[in-house]
């Protein structure tokens, strides 16, 4: 087993045995060393977005001060999920490495499907409506008037 996968692999394991979360463990590497690694915490937490890709971005965001993660490397035991998938994007993490597919995650009731419709306009079950534009328009305005703003 590639070694930075079996760190994975160990989170998701804890996580599931102290009733954490799900089977799901991840770790970020960086110039050969381990960043930060992170399992599933959506129980522990009672916070939907707490998988343990998005835990282990946050932890190695903070730890190397940046929201950027260029040149980090993700190991995660199961491709990632959607949600998760836009936090990689996010962290501008360019390899991903995974271990299962969001079928196997589906087989045992991790199913992905119905955000990737969502994604794909083959479910209308997620009502999306747009409101107040001119308002919520003025606060793009008032970004582009700070100097200081810093794109991310």
């Amino acid at each position: 087993m590639n070694k930075w996968m079996e760190v994975a692999y160990n989170e998701a394991v804890y996580g599931m045995t102290h009733q954490e979360g799900g089977p799901f463990g991840a770790v970020i590497v960086k110039d050969g060393n381990i960043i930060a690694k992170a399992h599933n915490r959506v129980l522990l937490s009672n916070d939907p977005t707490a998988h343990a890709e998005v835990n282990a971005i946050r932890e190695a965001s903070q730890l190397l001060q940046s929201f950027d993660l260029s040149g980090c490397v993700l190991y995660t035991t199961c491709k990632p999920c959607p949600m998760c998938l836009g936090a990689v994007m996010w962290a501008r993490i360019a390899k991903v490495y995974y271990g299962t597919t969001e079928k196997d995650a589906a087989a045992i009731g991790f199913d992905d499907a119905r955000f990737y419709n969502i994604i794909n306009g083959d479910d209308n079950s997620l009502a999306m409506e747009q409101i107040d534009y001119k308002e919520s328009k003025k606060l793009f305005d008032k970004w582009m008037q700070n100097t200081q703003r810093q794109l991310y």
